[in-house]
């Protein structure tokens, strides 16, 4: 039996911070749909069903098969999975008199109960839900309730079922850490032992059986997934790991430089290639942001195809996937429709004819910086914020050229500065500057000018599924506006996007 928890997604929001929270534990879980549950299920030591945005009494609403399940190990419902599993022995679950949504407090705890013993009574727990249940069945009986819920967590005699109508996983429980320990570590018994070093040691071994002396060819982006995925193989099979970074003519202001350097003292094998014209080429006369990601997408396959067959015998291409990319192609609703074309470079290894290796594809973002840390990866590298696959090509609206190019890495290159200098850039999870399709008046000196506008965009985030605009000083805002109009010809007016994600996204393309 693996020391490992089962998570069936029902399409909740909230799926991959439980899976995270349960690894802040130091225990390996996976996320699976509710309707593809893995074959191999007596290998997890415990089970938890997601809320969902659905209700139980939707016609077509999600309905898991437990029979391997049910009694045979632990199982933790979370609000529609609890729900769930009291309307399918016979409960009642019904339309809210109270819809409860945020912050709750529980007002009854059964301090016998190894589910919420060591929770205290008026603890702040985050509730979201439209239905709840008002009649438990037989066998089932209360654990915790809050003021307008007589029903916040329930358990089943003779068997290690809970449910919990409320979300132990958000920040906003205070206490929901405490629960998730007593149900991960205490009631199903995993040990905690999934910690950066042990991932680094288990990977390695497996990579060594899998790769042998065979070749790997890896496309360095300079970010932090790939860079994470280039040292954890240059560990495992050195020099046999060829790493290509391509300059697409749309990276920041000497990052292709900058990026190449900071290679150096890694000891990894790199070959930078400076592709630039040949996107700008593909990319002439095309406004339509897909067009633009498709554009850049086929011309960095032919690049890199025909760099890496510069080297014999490569049998491996490694990507720098991580477990939320493998989680949205094997989602509740199947691969998303919204996938962006500049991250669909599926076509290589088919183009190639090479199998493919994704040592990191277990990790979420921030379990990739922490297995970074213990590899030794610079700070420098692990810090930098997300830059997206096509660059600036998709914070230049409109078409691209050269000249654009250059106006926008003029200004991202004092605004990103900036951050850094004032200390901000580490409060930032990313940052950047669009270059707006649009002129307006200005003044400078005696003369009207008619010059370009940018706006600049900074956010926090976790993992960039939600994200809200950072309220960053006037005072400092002021001064990179000023920088930026003064030392960027063509520039006269500078914006702040002060949208969140939803509805904004992050990038206006």
């Amino acid at each position: 039996m693996k020391n490992a928890i089962l998570i069936l997604d029902f399409g909740s929001q909230y799926t991959q911070l439980i899976a995270r929270r349960v690894r802040e534990l130091n225990v390996y879980c996976e996320i699976h749909p509710f309707n593809k549950i893995p074959e191999n299920i007596e290998d997890f030591k415990g089970v938890i069903l997601s809320g969902s945005p659905y209700s139980v009494r939707d016609e077509g609403a999600p309905v898991p098969r437990l029979e391997n399940i049910r009694g045979a190990k632990p199982l933790l419902g979370v609000c529609y999975g609890a729900q769930f599993l009291a309307q399918a022995d016979g409960g009642n679950v019904m339309p809210s008199k109270t819809r409860e949504y945020g912050r709750a407090n529980l007002a009854y705890i059964d301090k016998a109960n190894r589910l919420v013993w060591d929770m205290s009574r008026g603890s702040q727990v985050w509730m979201s839900h439209g239905d709840t249940i008002t009649a438990l069945p037989k066998k089932f009986r209360v654990i915790a309730s809050t003021a307008d819920v007589d029903v916040a967590g329930f358990k089943v005699d003779g068997e290690e079922t809970y449910g919990i109508q409320f979300h132990p996983e958000v920040y906003h429980s205070e206490e929901g850490k405490k629960l998730l320990k007593n149900y991960v570590i205490d009631i199903c018994g995993c040990e905690p032992d999934w910690t950066p070093a042990s991932f680094v040691n288990t990977t390695i071994e497996e990579l060594k059986e899998k790769l042998g002396d065979d070749k790997v060819v890896l496309g360095l982006s300079g970010g932090v997934d790939s860079s994470v995925a280039a040292v954890l193989l240059h560990r495992t099979i050195g020099k046999n790991l060829y790493c290509i970074f391509v300059d697409n003519g749309l990276l920041r202001k000497n990052e292709f430089a900058d990026v190449l350097h900071s290679y150096k003292d890694m000891g990894l094998n790199v070959r930078g290639v400076d592709a630039s014209r040949q996107f700008y080429s593909a990319l002439e006369g095309i406004s339509d942001p897909e067009g633009k990601r498709k554009a850049i997408g086929k011309t960095f396959i032919d690049v890199f195809n025909a760099e890496a067959h510069k080297i014999e015998n490569v049998k491996w291409l490694a990507q720098g996937t991580i477990y939320p990319d493998v989680i949205e192609s094997v989602s509740v609703k199947g691969p998303s429709a919204t996938i962006k074309s500049h991250h669909n470079v599926g076509g290589l290894p088919e183009i190639m004819h090479l199998q493919v290796v994704e040592p990191l594809k277990t990790l979420f973002k921030d379990e990739v910086r922490r297995v970074g840390k213990e590899l030794g990866v610079k700070p420098e590298i692990l810090n930098r914020h997300p830059f997206p696959g096509p660059g600036l090509g998709i914070r230049i609206l409109g078409d691209i050229t050269p000249e654009k190019v250059a106006t926008l890495q003029e200004v991202d290159h004092i605004f990103i500065k900036a951050l850094k200098d004032s200390g901000l850039y580490d409060e930032v999870w990313q940052a950047g500057a669009i270059l707006l399709p649009i002129q307006s008046v200005g003044v400078m000196g005696d003369e009207r000018t008619y010059e370009r506008v940018v706006a600049l965009r900074a956010v926090g985030s976790t993992d960039g599924m939600t994200a809200d605009w950072i309220h960053l000083p006037y005072d400092f805002l002021a001064k990179v506006s000023n920088d930026i109009i003064n030392k960027v010809k063509g520039v006269n007016r500078v914006v702040y996007d002060i949208s969140s994600k939803p509805p904004a996204t992050i990038e206006w393309e």
